[in-house]
Formats: structure tokens, sequence, C-alpha cells
């Protein structure tokens, strides 16, 4: 067999399917769409599951694809065998209904022994225990030896997930050692599968049966083929390397980092594990960047997270001092963008954030590593080996550890973890993640009433030019029921065949309206798409009865249709000042428009300063006088590439896609409604400007009349401003700055009154030294003093107290604070300043901390600073020795 390289061979699948009528389709990015059920996508078939529940309609009834997936489930493994990554392409070809097991098996063999021209003598072939068609088609639809299939049970060839379609499964399975001659028994072959001998590459599942909630499995009218094969595990057979990551491109990858790191490949399996490791995710972190992941401390920005931070410590093992990660991006995009060209486009960016990312570890890994080190330590004298929960904890959340890691570098010191302590700190963050991810049933698609409209029928946005039309009911449902009427006062779904409401969606809210004919009357408060495309109406029925068939009014609410128009034209406006003023690697990361306001997400790495927002908005105010006609074009998604288009970073598009320009100055991929000339949006007005997540900033802003309304609050508040101040409005600025100085004056002689009154305290209060074991302590409340005050006053008794403690503790504005110095023999003696007063502002409903010679602490019980006073000498007895 030709030793072909990982791309051919992704080229030469899709290639023959191609010439088996399929439709090729690009990957799917990483991220699901309409999918809470998972995180990121880890099965080639993930995304086209819709398709396959009936849900949506294929664009064809036969596809293939090369869909690119991460599993982290293994990661432990990552580096320490031949075989696991969290990153892979997996290679497969799908019927919705079209052909079954007597096209896909003749074809598969076809490919692996004509087109891969794998020899025949090296193959072995898996069906269902109970699969009699398989078999027969595999004996007399292929020239397979009969001797090399084997009947196997449902665990390893029979694919189910609870209830819903299902079916048996055939693999493909590859012989790494032909020369110990013949597998003959089913036996045998298992043994030899978990010996490593034969290796599975290409799983065939045949999708006919129904499971039902009686356990019962029901044939289904129209079976599906679902086929899969790792791309990276066919590229080591084809090859004839015993890992992936000898294979070509990815070797290409490891040879870097062996560059970059100075360490040679092969000489010490620990080294080798940290080069495997960085190769691996390296890969990973590249694409889900690519696909608008971004690191965080949750969900598959966490996945993000982890993957660099596990990376960059391998590099520090490596000896890479410094950042290193972002280097590593020219070749592996070298080696994927033919098949992958977004990786090419976004490149900068992709480097940006794993930079970033990178230094931001950086920062706290050494003082994290300190702070590991001295756990380690602690717990190796107490002979302990179990590091509690509440550190391990701290140093996720405070030194930005990934708890795994953690996990991992105790391990080599023979430490483990309460898991349980670590996950009750933990709770409120795993509680927002959960949330963030819903329940779903087969497939991940959430069964409710949207899916209760049958697939033939058919809905259509007019609403573009129209805010009224006429048209026919065609569904109505009540509760999660399909019904034949509504009648006054209940709520309902009316689906009708065509709509001038437009259904919320690319960031864009829903209309309002009403539904009326002269038997009722329905007020729109929702209009939103099911999960197959079709707009659906939430309704209160105002009047009358409703029922199927009926012609009816459907009438937009149309003030609030121009406001929102307004505030989505703008937010095209506003991406292209923003790339204007910031850069090109500014991209859309999310937004919401209603009639209100506008909220734009964007990738950006600082926040902006006042001069970038004066320009941003005197950008987007100067184009909209222009009054630019804003115009719309349907093109195919190459067109509008070519022609400047911005598209969403992480969008798959159809075909032919909906352009969106404002005159000469923006482009844009929308679905969405917009005004027809920019000058009706009026003025454009940024409220306020913040980040939202790691290297995402958020805009939101107003316009039209919502923005006049906003000028004349300001006018008036600064008129109430000047009244208040008894000037004119435009010496306001000195009016204050005059007032200002007055008050750090008066800030200054109550200062200096409570130095002299903190002083007159100092030999009243010498008169009450106290000693316990043999160190002098005193310790009282003050006051009328604080801050700077008290510090300065405890300093001086300890000046006049020579060798000792203080502690004092004063009350003011409703927070209680404490400071404590000592003597250098008060401090040999077992005082520490900062373990005491901590125990003292306890009491005080406080915390605090510092050195052994000087500490500060705060309180929320001003009643009980007293009592928290008259305790210090027993605390203090705690610690002398």
């Amino acid at each position: 067999m030709e030793k072909l390289g990982l791309n051919e061979i992704r080229e030469s699948f899709l290639k023959f399917f191609e010439g088996k009528e399929h439709l090729r389709l690009e990957s799917f990015p990483l991220v699901p769409k309409n999918d809470a059920s998972l995180l990121l996508v880890n099965a080639g078939m993930q995304p086209l599951k819709p398709y396959f529940t009936g849900i949506q309609t294929p664009p064809s009834t036969r596809i293939t694809n090369c869909q690119k997936c991460i599993r982290t489930g293994d990661i432990e493994n990552v580096g320490k065998t031949s075989r696991h990554g969290t990153f892979f392409e997996m290679l497969g070809n799908f019927s919705f209904g079209d052909y079954f097991k007597k096209e896909i098996i003749p074809w598969a063999w076809e490919y692996i022994t004509v087109v891969l021209n794998i020899p025949k003598e090296s193959l072995y072939v898996t069906i269902y225990l109970e699969d009699d068609e398989a078999f027969d088609i595999w004996s007399k639809n292929t020239d397979v030896d009969p001797t090399r299939i084997f009947r196997l049970g449902k665990e390893e060839n029979f694919w189910e997930i609870g209830q819903g379609p299902c079916g048996p499964s055939s693999e493909i399975h590859f012989d790494r050692n032909v020369e110990l001659g013949q597998i003959k028994t089913a036996e045998e072959f298992v043994k030899a599968g978990n010996e490593d001998r034969v290796i599975e590459f290409w799983n065939l599942v045949f999708t006919q049966f129904d499971k039902d909630e009686q356990g019962n499995y029901n044939k289904l009218k129209n079976p599906n083929i679902d086929t899969g094969m790792g791309l990276e595990r066919i590229a080591t057979i084809m090859q004839g390397t015993n890992s992936i990551f000898e294979v070509d491109t990815i070797k290409n990858i490891l040879d870097e980092v062996s560059r970059v790191s100075k360490v040679k490949y092969g000489e010490t399996r620990t080294e080798d594990i940290s080069l495997r490791i960085i190769t691996d995710h390296v890969r990973s972190t590249i694409f889900m960047i690519s696909d608008g992941v971004l690191p965080s401390n949750e969900g598959r920005g966490y996945v993000l997270r982890r993957l660099i931070r596990r990376a960059a410590r391998h590099g520090k093992l490596l000896g890479i001092k410094n950042a290193f990660l972002n280097k590593l991006c020219n070749i592996v995009i070298e080696n994927s963008f033919k098949a992958y060209p977004e990786l090419k486009e976004k490149a900068g960016y992709i480097k940006k954030v794993i930079k970033l990312e990178e230094e931001r570890f950086s920062e706290t890994l050494d003082s994290g590593m300190d702070i590991l080190k001295t756990y380690i330590e602690e717990l190796k004298s107490n002979n302990n080996k179990i590091l509690s929960g509440d550190k391990a904890f701290k140093l996720y959340d405070t030194f930005g550890f990934p708890y795994e890691l953690t996990e991992e570098i105790l391990e080599d010191a023979g430490i483990g973890i309460d898991l349980e302590g670590f996950n009750s700190e933990m709770q409120s963050q795993r509680q927002r993640a959960r949330s963030a991810r819903g329940h779903s049933n087969y497939m991940g698609n959430g069964e409710n009433e949207l899916n209760l409209i049958p697939k033939n029928i058919e809905t259509k946005f007019n609403g573009y030019d129209k805010t009224e039309l006429q048209s026919v009911v065609k569904v109505l449902i009540s509760g999660e029921e399909v019904a034949s009427e509504l009648a006054k006062g209940s709520k309902g779904i009316i689906v009708t065949e065509v709509t001038p409401f437009y259904a919320e969606m690319g960031g864009q809210i829903f209309d309002k309206g009403i539904i009326f004919n002269d038997n009722f009357k329905a007020e729109v408060y929702d209009c939103q798409k099911n999960a197959s495309g079709k707009i659906v109406h939430f309704a209160l029925m105002l009047e009358g009865t409703l029922k199927t068939d009926e012609f009816v009014t459907l009438r937009v609410e149309k003030k609030r249709r121009t406001e929102i128009g307004r505030n989505h034209t703008a937010t095209h406006m506003l991406q292209e000042a923003l790339k204007r003023v910031l850069g090109d690697h500014v991209h859309q990361s999310g937004s919401y428009v209603d009639e209100e306001r506008l909220r734009f997400d964007f990738t950006h790495f600082s926040a902006l300063t006042q001069e970038e927002i004066i320009k941003v908005e005197e950008l987007v105010n100067n184009n909209i006088m222009q009054s630019y006609k804003v115009e719309t074009n349907i093109m195919t998604i190459d067109k509008a590439k070519e022609s400047g288009a911005i598209a969403l970073f992480d969008e798959k598009y159809q075909e032919d896609v909906r352009v969106v320009s404002v005159g000469g100055y923006s482009k844009e991929l929308c679905g969405g409604t917009h005004v027809r000339n920019s000058g009706e949006i009026g003025m454009f007005k940024i409220l306020s400007e913040a980040g939202v997540a790691a290297g995402v900033r958020r805009i939101e802003a107003i316009t039209g009349s919502n923005s006049i309304k906003y000028l004349e609050e300001k006018n008036n508040l600064i008129k109430e401003i000047a009244s208040t101040l008894k000037c004119s409005e435009k010496d306001i600025t000195n009016k204050l700055q005059i007032q200002l100085a007055e008050l750090k004056d008066k800030e200054k002689e109550i200062l200096s009154l409570k130095g002299k009154l903190a002083a007159s305290s100092i030999d009243e209060i010498l008169d009450d030294v106290k000693e316990v074991k043999g160190v002098k302590v005193i310790c009282g409340v003050v006051k009328g003093i604080d801050g700077d005050a008290l510090r300065d006053l405890a300093d001086k008794l300890r000046d006049k107290l020579g060798d000792g403690i203080v502690v004092l503790g004063s009350a003011a504005n409703d927070k209680v604070e404490f400071v404590a110095m000592a003597s250098k023999s008060a401090i040999d003696s077992g005082v520490h300043c900062g373990k005491i007063i901590k125990e003292v502002a306890k009491i005080a409903g406080g915390g605090g901390g510092g050195r052994p010679d000087m500490a500060q602490a705060g309180g929320k019980l001003p009643e009980k600073l007293e009592q928290a006073i008259a305790n210090v000498p027993s605390i203090i007895e705690t610690f002398v020795k």
C-alpha cells in the first residue's frame, strides 16, 4: 500500500464518496449549534443529529465530511500512550433514509482495498452477533475471506443511547502483526485487540431500529447509515507508524516543539511525554480558538484554558522559560490550512489569544508553584498524604491552577486531594456551568411543543418590506398539544403560511403585534423559530375564537420595529468603526438588539481608552449623517466574502446568504431587519464599554429618540448641578475644583486634630500595661480616630513601650479597624501580629493579617469591639512560648 500523508487520505476519502453521489460538507465548528448536551463537538455525526432525528431536512440524503472533534475524557493518558489525543478528525459518510448495508459494505471494502490498497490479509471485520444480513453482504458482495468475519456481542457491535434510533454496527480492523498468522476465532480476535495487535479504524453503524420505552426494537421505515473513521488512526496504518505522533503532519509539529525546547525526542520517557502533550494540546487550542472559543473559568472556555496551561507547564518542565506556544502556531496552521483555510485567515488573532493566556498563566504560575511547594512540604513534614479541598480551591481561584494541574503535580509527589472539599468550594461555579447547559433527549435535541408542528408544514417570513399581510392559519397549539381552536383568554401558538413577524435570531429580538379577523383578535407577545426552522407566534387571545384554516391579518407593531431597525443597522456600523479604530482582529462575539438599545460583544484584549470611544462614536455618527442607502443583496457565500462582507466569526452559512450594505461604509452578512437609509438612525451614543470575558469587550449604545432622550436627561442634570452649586453651567468644573480644594484643607485640619487627640491618649494608655508570660502588652479601644491616625498612635506606643506588643481598635462609620505592632524581642517570644490580629478581628466579624511585626484587620460589628480587645491577652497567651 502507498504511504499516503494525512491530508492526502482526507481528500481521497471525500472524493471517493463524492463519486458515490455524496454531498461534501465542510467541517462544522467545534462549538455545537442548538445542542445544549455538549460543550464541544466530539464525534463526526454529532452536528448532523437534527438530520438523523428528522427535526431538520438535510441538504442531501447522502453526505460526506471530515469533522473536527475535541475529547478530553482521557486527557490524563495524552502523551503517555501512542493513540490518545484531545483533537482528532473524523471521516464520515452518512445516509438519511437513502442507501443501506448492501451499498455501504461494498463501498467500504472498495475504498480500503482498492483506493488505499490495504492488503486484504491484514484486515478483519466484526459484525453484531445476530446480524445475518451484514454477514451475507460481506461474504457475498465483497471478496473478504468469511473466516476473517467475527460475530461479537452488543457491547462491541451494537450502537444505542437509551431510547430512540439504534442498530448494529460493523467494524473494520487492521492486523499489525500478520506474521503471527491468521486469527481463527472470535475469542482469539478479542484477545488480539486487547493486546493491541489488531486496531479498529472504521465503524459502520446501521441505524435500523427505534427502541421504545418497553425496550422493544421496532424497525425504522427509513434506516440510516452513519460511519466514522479516525483520520489520525488510518494515517498511522498507511504510514506504518506505531503512534499518532509519528504521522507526518503531527510529527512536523512535534519536531518544531523539540526544536523550540531544544529537547530531542526519543531519549527519555518523561521528556517525550511533555513533547507529545504540547504537540497535541497546541493543535487543540488553535482549532478551538479558530472556532470562537476563548479561555475562561467555565464550560468550553475552561477546557481551552486547561489545555493551554497544561501545555505551558510541560514547556516549563522541558526548560522553556518564556511564552512559547504562540510560536508553534505557524507549523500547525501550515499543516492544516488547505483543509481549514480559516486557520490562516485568523492566524494573528489565534496567536494573540494564546500569547495573552500563556503570559497570564506565567504571572500566576510561579507564585502558585511556590504556594503548592509549601503545601507539599507541610504535608510531608506532617506525614499527611491528602491536600485539603480549600487549599486546592485557593490554587484554582487565586492562582489560576486548573484542578487537574494541581492533581497532576501532587501525583508526582505521591499526594492526593480532598476532592469532596474542593467540590464544595467549587459548587457555585459548577452550578453556573450546569445551568448554562440544558437537558436533552436522544441525540441532544429537546422535545417541546414547538416541535409538534408537522414536517410538511412550511412557513415563510415576508416582513423585510412589510409590517402587515394576510395569511392562513395552518397549526394551533394549546399547552403541549395540537389544538383545533383557541378561545378568548387562552395563550397558545399560532402558525401561519406567511408572516411579517420577525422571529428572534441573530441577536435581534422578536417582533410584537396583533393577529386578527372578524372572529377574533390576539396579541403576539413573542415570535420564535423551532428546531426545524418553522416560525411560530406566541399569542394571547384577546377576543373571540380562532380556528385552523382561517384567513387572518398579521400586523407588526411598526414603531417598535423601526426602533429595532435603527439599533440593528447601527450595530453593523459600530462593528466597522471598531475595526477601523482598533484593528482587523475585532470580531463579533455576540450581540443583542431591541427597541431600547443595542449591545455588541467583540474580541479585543484591553479596555478602550476614552479617546478610542470618542473616535468610534464620531465615526458612526459621521456616517449616519451621510444618509447612506441601506441595501440588501442575496449572493453566494464565496461572492459575499470576495466583496468584503463581514461574516460572524464562528458561524457556518448556507450557500446563498443575505448581505446588508450601508453605502460603501459597511457590508455584513445578516438576516435581520434594518432602516432604509442610515440617516433614519438619527444619532448614535455609546453608554458603556466593559469586559465580559477574557479577550471579549462589550459596548452598549442607543440611537434615535432614545439617544435624544438620554441627552435631554443629561442636560437637565447639568442644569440641576449648576443650580445647586449656584454657578453657570460653564463654571461647574471650576466651582467643584474650588470646593474640593477646600475639602482637602478641612481633611488636613481634621487629621491634625485627630493626631493631637491620639497623642494626648498615649500616657493614659501606657498606664494600663499588662504582662503575658513575660511579654508586655498594651491593648485598648481608641475613640475618634481611624486609619493613619490609629497606625501612627500604635507606632508611638510601641516606641514608648520598648519591648512588647501593642493592639488597638477603633470604630467609625459602622466599621471596625484593628492594628497590631510588636518589638523584635516579642516576636522572638512567639508573638506574630498577623496571626494575633486575625483572631482578634474574628470576634468583631472580620478578618485580616500581616507580618509578624505589624498587621491590620477590619470588622463589621462595632458592638463587638470592646469584647475583641478584651480577648487580646488570652489570644496572645496562646502564641507566646
